[in-house]
């Protein structure tokens, strides 16, 4: 379990989301067909739902990181709110779930294309340490934010 529940190593964070890449990839490469794409789905949904509930730093991989890859880096982490990244694995629920009711339904347009955008996100985390889910969260925290106006104080 992290030490900290409401803060998460970003190292973690990448290599949840490389790991998520891969399973979804896979999903993707064997199709809505297979029952394989299914279990792989599943897994990565139940992930998707482990991250919004409890917490990112909860997910599985994020566990996975921390137990056998954190020990051997060099330097202690560097914390970061882990709210942004909790959003994040509500919005990959959502295109998770959308995905499982695509294959269920035999519905393969909705099966790849909302697989195609969870793993678009995952690899955008993956590999250029961009999370799509976190920036959109930061926006609506942006957007939901009212001026203060100068008769009002501050």
């Amino acid at each position: 379990m992290p030490a900290q529940t409401h803060r998460i190593d970003p190292r973690g964070a990448r290599f949840s989301a490389a790991v998520t890449a891969a399973l979804l990839a896979t999903s993707l490469a064997l199709g809505p067909g297979s029952t394989a794409a299914l279990v792989l789905l599943a897994v990565q949904t139940v992930a998707f739902i482990i991250g919004t509930l409890i917490g990112p730093g909860f997910q599985p991989w994020a566990l996975a990181f921390a137990k056998l890859i954190r020990p051997r880096l060099s330097g202690p982490p560097l914390w970061e709110d882990a709210r942004p990244p909790r959003f994040a694995q509500a919005v990959g629920l959502g295109f998770a779930i959308l995905g499982l009711v695509g294959w269920v339904t035999g519905f393969t347009p909705l099966f790849f294309i909302a697989v195609g955008f969870a793993l678009l996100a995952a690899l955008l985390n993956a590999a250029f340490n961009f999370c799509l889910g976190c920036e959109l969260y930061l926006l609506g925290v942006r957007l939901g934010r009212r001026p203060v106006h100068p008769e009002q104080g501050s």
